[in-house]
């Protein structure tokens, strides 16, 4: 089936899926999607494992939250504000770690995301542990009441769509080549004349932007922001989204952020309803081991489905392919 098609289909569901089911876990599922995407835009076509994603997260939520709360901006403004703020980061953070190969990588990354982490702990503004809470949806271009969660819902969509048409447009942009071509053979890439370090530091910032772009209305869907978006467990949450869903495909970030946030929500009622259908009651305490669970899946693909759900998918419809 055409692409396109396929595109066209999931977008007219995500349209008439909050007459089916409730909106604000529709629109933490958006935002998680698209903090999946950028950061697969990184790592799987870039080649960077970044474990320092959560500062971009929670920190455009924290300024996007006090620009709506304590400086009383317009929404649009403070997503904005959040989304700068986040791609500020990434390019200090960029400056700083893009030079270094493979796990030296990672833990700058690491490194500095926990330095970040402690800030928000320690600033006024943030609300240390009690986090910000009270964050006002406001109104959009002064027309618009986001009060209204369908209203909200649909805000979240149009941003979610333009975010991810945006990556897409980057993967198959000449600038998406040279990323591909810096990840499977950077010397080579630099012998025909490419600045690595610079495809490499703008890929991060804009990977840095667009999650948090993700975080910043994450921040105003659900009215509040706390440090556990800026803790380093969150950037092994994108990890485990991108690697569950697929490592470079242009898909799976969002299958893998449809299934561990769905398990995050929804896996107390499933539990509920084993116990009730097999009268095991160890079926109930479900809802309180939701890390076991997840981790037990990220086992079963890494062992079974090693190029995640989609990837699988896409390798048994194209058996010549070698990804």
């Amino acid at each position: 089936m055409n692409k396109k098609l396929l595109y066209g289909v999931a977008l007219l569901l995500a349209v008439a899926a909050p007459f089916f089911m409730y909106p604000v876990f529709l629109m933490k599922v958006l935002c998680f999607a698209l903090f999946a995407c950028a950061f697969n835009l990184l790592i799987g076509y870039t080649g960077l494992l970044s474990f320092g994603h959560a500062a971009f997260f929670g920190g455009a939520g924290y300024i996007t939250g006090y620009a709506l709360k304590s400086m009383g901006l317009p929404t649009e403004v403070g997503l904005i504000l959040g989304t700068a703020f986040a791609a500020l980061v990434g390019l200090v953070m960029g400056i700083l770690a893009i030079r270094r190969q493979g796990i030296y990588f990672t833990m700058i990354t690491l490194a500095l995301a926990q330095m970040l982490y402690f800030v928000f702990l320690q600033a006024p503004f943030t609300g240390g542990e009690d986090g910000l809470q009270g964050v006002p949806r406001g109104h959009l271009l002064g027309a618009l009441d986001l009060s209204s969660d369908m209203t909200m819902y649909y805000v979240v969509l149009a941003i979610a769509t333009a975010a991810f048409a945006l990556i897409v447009r980057t993967i198959h942009s000449p600038f998406g080549q040279v990323l591909r071509a810096v990840k499977e053979n950077e010397p080579r890439a630099i012998s025909l004349g490419f600045d690595a370090d610079k495809y490499k530091l703008l890929a991060f910032v804009l990977s840095a932007a667009l999650s948090g772009l993700a975080g910043s209305t994450k921040t105003v869907v659900l009215g509040f922001e706390t440090l556990t978006d800026a803790h380093w467990t969150m950037s092994g949450l994108v990890v485990l989204m991108t690697l569950v869903g697929g490592l470079g495909t242009i898909v799976g970030p969002i299958v893998g952020a449809i299934l561990i946030v769905a398990l995050e929500n929804r896996l107390g009622e499933l539990g509920g309803l084993l116990a009730r259908l097999t009268r095991i009651e160890w079926f109930n305490t479900l809802g309180d081991s939701v890390t076991i669970v997840t981790g037990l899946i990220f086992i079963i693909c890494v062992l079974a489905f090693r190029r995640g759900i989609v990837g699988e998918i896409a390798a048994r419809f194209k058996p010549s392919a070698s990804h």
